[in-house]
């Protein structure tokens, strides 16, 4: 039996296509390092696709989604096409339909990347933040009432389910317990937000009597907000759900050193799961070959790590760091001191 795995990707908009070529270029020289083959199908969706079919994700293209061992995912975002029909119709519609629970979110700052942080450095900011992906704000339950009128009312509801809490908590737990400090954090509001978030905390305290060799804690999201920049230190494993998450995952993605850096999964463990880089479409800078490709590179070793080749990955990743610390001289668009595509020899080229 042949050790290929079949790769779906969405190239997507903007600079989307420019990184995952780069992507691509890495990963086809990792797999050759370690004696496997990857299979990359593209996928034809994005903005330019709705502009011109009016489609935005046909059932077709879910279905051919569903049956690869991963998705690469450039960027989502038109210009041209308003703000949510892409992201709802496409990034949404995905989580949902293939049970996308866990966002995982690295965040971490490789040496020879500068952080915002005053006196921080790698062995500071190194921990992973785990989101609940399909439930909460954005599962879109709610509406109006007397819309367009003085007494417009407008209700949005977050869905917590003790099914979808305790899936991605005991991911959670797995996740913290191969980790060598072995700290999970549950990060919350229930001061205020207390059905939710009891629901939330009593599934936290229950399966945490599993986990004797896991330590755990507690803190609000606002507190968490201002520990990540006082005290990243603290941090191993953060558990949370889905609004929130998307909330700190940002904040994360700056004392990492920025967008260009920032890298993620949406992970099914028991079927297909999606790799991208964090930033977006970028189109002001389509084209130019100068975008950071580093991001999406990364994804590509998260991806690696998802369909189990962790070797592979790691040596992606350590290809990543030494560019970061010998050749790029910013992580900016058109300031990296090297095309994208320069990027992308380079850190392949020390994967050969």
């Amino acid at each position: 039996m042949s050790d290929s795995y079949s790769i779906a990707v969405i190239p997507g908009d903007g600079t989307g296509p420019e990184v995952i070529r780069e992507g691509r270029k890495v990963l086809q020289a990792a797999a050759a390092l370690y004696g496997f083959s990857l299979e990359f199908n593209e996928v034809d969706v994005g903005g330019e696709r709705y502009l011109k079919t009016g489609e935005i994700l046909p059932d077709s293209v879910v279905r051919e989604l569903s049956g690869a061992h991963a998705i690469y995912l450039g960027a989502i975002g038109h210009p041209e096409v308003a703000p949510g029909i892409l992201e709802k119709g496409i990034l949404l519609r995905l989580r949902f339909e293939l049970d996308l629970y866990v966002n995982l979110r690295p965040v971490k700052l490789y040496p020879g990347v500068d952080t915002p942080l005053k006196g921080k450095g790698p062995e500071h900011i190194d921990f992973v933040v785990l989101r609940e992906n399909t439930e909460g704000f954005y599962v879109g339950s709610g509406g109006f009432f007397k819309k367009g009128t003085p007494d417009e009312m407008a209700i949005q509801e977050s869905i917590n389910t003790r099914k979808g809490i305790e899936r991605l908590l005991r991911y959670a737990f797995e996740t913290t317990r191969a980790r060598k400090r072995k700290k999970l954090t549950l990060c919350g509001k229930n001061n205020v937000l207390t059905y939710a978030w009891d629901l939330w905390t009593r599934a936290f305290n229950e399966i945490a009597a599993e986990y004797p060799d896991v330590t755990t804690d507690y803190a609000h999201v606002d507190a968490i907000c201002m520990w990540m920049v006082k005290n990243p230190e603290w941090f191993d494993v953060i558990a949370t759900d889905n609004m929130f998450g998307d909330i700190i995952t940002d904040l994360g993605a700056m004392i990492q050193g920025g967008m260009g850096i920032a890298a993620g999964g949406n992970i099914n463990p028991s079927g297909v799961s999606m790799f991208e880089p964090i930033g977006g479409s970028a189109p002001k800078y389509t084209g130019k070959n100068v975008i950071n490709p580093l991001a999406c590179i990364l994804a590509g070793s998260l991806l690696l790590s998802g369909i189990g080749k962790p070797e592979a990955a790691k040596s992606v990743e350590d290809a990543v760091i030494k560019v970061l610390q010998t050749d790029v001289t910013s992580l900016d668009a058109g300031r990296m001191g090297h095309s994208t595509s320069e990027v992308g020899d380079l850190v392949a080229g020390y994967l050969r």
